[in-house]
């Protein structure tokens, strides 16, 4: 009982606390800036040059191959040459992608065809 009137005491005091006065030193918000103009901005049409130093290495890109197989589409992505990943988009249903396995290379069952391969993995959120 004593637990119920505590908290009904405080249910009251502390709305009453909510509505004191404001203090004096307040100062208000700054102007919020105006926007440009769409007409105003710049476009580029190319992004503007890296520095020599960071200029990409085109071996590091990755190179991506579309077959075309019926109405379904395979896209191989490679690096250096080593295929990495396949992303398969099938007619009906959702893309899955299959991934290289990147275990150090250690294989479980060494005769089998396609250990090196994980299982097919589906995007379940996008954001």
């Amino acid at each position: 009982m004593y637990r119920l009137t505590l908290i009904f005491l405080l249910s009251l005091i502390i709305p009453a606390m909510a509505q004191s006065d404001l203090p004096d030193d307040l100062m208000p918000l700054p102007e919020i800036p105006e926007l440009p103009e769409l007409s105003d901005l710049v476009e580029l049409d190319d992004p503007p040059p890296l520095p020599p130093e960071l200029e990409l290495d085109p071996d590091l890109e990755t190179q991506v191959t579309i077959i075309k197989r019926g109405d379904d589409t395979i896209e191989e992505h490679r690096i250096n040459g080593e295929l990495y990943m396949i992303k398969v988009i099938p007619r009906i249903g959702f893309p899955y992608y299959l991934v290289k396995n990147r275990r150090g290379g250690i294989a479980t069952h060494p005769g089998d065809p396609g250990n090196n391969i994980s299982a097919p993995m589906w995007r379940l959120l996008e954001f």
